[in-house]
């Protein structure tokens, strides 16, 4: 029968240098092992040396969207002055979770700012691609820009349920009923194609 697994915080003593020698996720102090990482504790040992201490995690850590990065998101709502957004893509790795989001009226293109309506740049559903620009904080959401030409929306549907076409940098055409609507269209580079 394996023996029980044993987890454990940073910060916690694990055991005594002379019991055992540290390994990946520990540090030693004063004369003791610590664990450095929340995990699982392994002790492994090879031709009857002091076992090795070790802390692993049982998963991979998470990607995060920071500043600077593309990242691949879908428009959960809009109002008057901004867009809340799911983060799904920090540039092509695809996120466990996702993250919420905003894309503010004055951040949705690079000219004419004061005459943005978010109305005809996003709505609910879109796929789009920004830049993130803040952090935000505990509260708040992560606030993203789409004011470069390659930023902006890359998929959208229609009413009818149709993916539309891309007519020009602020408008979209469906290709069934050929009715137009706005949009911050992205001018997509070739890399981000895939064929």
């Amino acid at each position: 029968m394996a023996p029980p697994v044993r987890y454990c915080i940073p910060g916690e003593r694990l055991c005594n240098l002379e019991e055992g020698s540290p390994g990946s996720g520990t540090y030693t102090r004063h004369g003791y092992i610590f664990s450095s990482l929340a995990g699982c504790l392994t002790k492994s040992s090879e031709n009857g040396a002091l076992p090795i201490v070790s802390v692993t995690r049982e998963t991979e850590s998470q990607l995060l969207p920071d500043v600077g990065a593309i990242v691949t998101c879908k428009v959960s709502s809009i109002n008057s002055r901004f867009a809340k957004v799911h983060i799904l893509y920090v540039g092509s790795t695809p996120l466990k979770n996702s993250f919420r989001g905003t894309i503010r009226k004055e951040d949705v293109r690079a000219t004419e700012k004061d005459k943005v309506e978010i109305y005809k740049s996003f709505r609910p559903g879109d796929i789009v691609l920004a830049k993130v620009i803040s952090l935000g904080d505990a509260q708040s959401n992560y606030l993203l820009t789409t004011a470069e030409n390659e930023l902006g929306v890359v998929v959208a549907h229609s009413e009818s349920g149709v993916q539309m076409v891309p007519i020009s940098w602020c408008e979209m055409q469906c290709p069934k009923t050929h009715t137009k609507e706005f949009r911050k269209v992205a001018r997509v580079q070739p890399e981000f194609l895939q064929t």
